[in-house]
């Protein structure tokens, strides 16, 4: 369990320490100058102080370090930054779906089926490939090509990099962006500055397009991108954070970024790390 694993994180007992200790002394010095100013009050209770404060003082430690949901409210702009662990299509948001620039849609000899490119065509569109494949076509005819008549298995035709293809299906949005380039032989590829340009031109399309409804993305970067070396997930995780909050402060994207946690990833992360940066960013 999560939980278990937090109150074995080198953070937790470091931060139950920090708290322990400043409220065991913060406490000494407000009870000495209590009893300095009212010699005969504290008397009259009969408290056996040598056990009061260490008592008073380890549960003030646990309340400030206990592991919470990972989740910060920030007031400018209103918004909210939650990370769960669970299934992405399980969630009641606006859903975010990596793509190439070539938005291929096909299981599993160019896409994989456990991606969650290939759980979109198989939960969201029941394995209809030629459903999704109008509906993408439909939400890129204001977008103009860089690229058409390209040879490889797939579709042929190529879009710039951050590249958004709005899908409403089920009165969902799923926002598909094109965050890796794809080779003739259908291998894919990005970089970080790549990636933060798709993540701009992705929130400036749930900006757009949501009417302020929360947004699911899963960690981006972790699949075929070769992206994992550069940027692992504690960073990919914070690197998603960040994009999210800089977008928001120049202007409000939607009311809650929802992170979504694969169970199989939960062993790799530090949560208490995460809800750390979460309130840097708050007092930044």
């Amino acid at each position: 369990m999560q939980i278990t694993r937090d109150l074995r994180n080198q953070r937790f007992w470091r931060g139950l320490g920090f708290h322990g200790f400043a409220a065991l002394g913060i406490f000494s010095v407000a009870l000495s100058l209590f009893d300095l100013f009212s010699p005969d009050t504290l008397g009259k209770f009969n408290l056996p102080e040598i056990l009061v404060l260490p008592a008073a003082a380890l549960a003030y430690a646990l309340w400030k370090s206990w592991p919470y949901p990972v989740e910060q409210h920030y007031s400018s702009p209103d918004t909210k930054v939650r990370l769960v662990t669970g299934d992405l299509f399980d969630q009641n948001a606006n859903l975010v779906i990596g793509m190439s620039d070539f938005f291929d849609v096909e299981t599993p000899h160019i896409i994989a089926e456990n991606s969650v490119q290939g759980q979109f065509l198989s939960r969201v569109y029941r394995h209809d490939v030629s459903a999704l494949r109008a509906d993408l076509n439909s939400a890129l005819a204001g977008k103009a090509p860089i690229e058409t008549g390209v040879t490889k298995p797939g579709n042929s035709t190529r879009y710039a990099l951050g590249t958004v293809a709005c899908v409403r299906r089920h009165r969902t949005h799923y926002f598909c962006v094109a965050y890796t380039a794809m080779d003739g032989n259908n291998n894919v590829s990005t970089s970080i500055g790549v990636l933060w340009e798709a993540l701009e031109k992705l929130w400036n399309e749930v900006r757009s397009r949501s009417n302020g409804d929360p947004v699911a993305a899963p960690i981006i970067g972790l699949g075929q991108s070769g992206m994992s070396t550069i940027l692992p997930i504690q960073d990919a995780i914070r690197f998603l954070i960040l994009s999210f909050m800089f977008a928001s402060r120049h202007q409000r994207v939607c009311e809650e970024l929802v992170i979504v946690i694969r169970p199989q990833d939960e062993r790799r992360i530090d949560m208490l790390e995460i809800q750390d940066f979460l309130l840097s960013l708050k007092k930044s």
